[in-house]
């Protein structure tokens, strides 16, 4: 004859190892590390290169950040005869600056550094000019656009200067290889949209 087992509460739930089943959920708030504070890892670098590697590649990110979601923008607000056209490129230029963002973001950390994450710190970090709410004809939104890549290659290249010179090849590299050769390729797709050019009067 079978016995019943002895059923326990959900609250006196134990694994065999004596500890609760229960998910803890009143942690204690606190930061383990501070934004701009750099934890010292062992890559050879001093805590100055890094730090000032740090703040040049948060730049860069937030200004990534905010010309990946403007893409996304434009693309789902994008109308007119180069609707199609605009539509898909503006989608894979996004996922060319999302690609952008955790090399970005992932360098930073590797460096000890803290990478910028959430909208409001970007949105107040951020030097590209904010786009409004409302729809924009195509030829604004591709003008909006390749400013923004514009002055991102511009600090892009100082800033590679800057890495290069503290003796920071890592990230002159993620500079120049990844974000500069990025934004020159896709402002030039974008600009070609601009040409007042026929394709029957030559």
């Amino acid at each position: 004859m079978e016995t019943s087992r002895p059923q326990k509460s959900a609250a006196a739930s134990m694994t065999e190892h004596g500890q609760e089943v229960q998910p803890n959920l009143h942690q204690p708030s606190h930061e383990t590390q501070k934004y701009g504070e750099i934890v010292k890892l062992p890559n050879g670098l001093s805590e100055k290169v890094c730090k000032e590697s740090v703040a040049l590649l948060n730049q860069c990110l937030a200004d990534t950040i905010t010309l990946r979601d403007m893409y996304k923008k434009h693309h789902w607000q994008v109308v007119g005869p180069t609707f199609n056209q605009l539509h898909l490129m503006y989608d894979q230029h996004y996922e060319g600056q999302v690609l952008l963002v955790d090399i970005l973001a992932e360098r930073i950390q590797l460096l000890g550094g803290i990478a910028l994450a959430m909208a409001a710190d970007i949105a107040e970090s951020s030097k590209i000019q904010r786009p409004p709410r409302g729809r924009e004809p195509a030829a604004v939104q591709l003008k909006r656009l390749a400013e923004a890549h514009e002055q991102i290659i511009i600090a892009t290249r100082e800033a590679a200067e800057k890495v290069d010179k503290s003796g920071d090849p890592g990230s002159n590299d993620v500079f120049v290889s990844d974000v500069l050769r990025t934004n020159e390729l896709q402002v030039w797709f974008l600009t070609e949209h601009l040409v007042a050019a026929s394709p029957v009067v030559a």
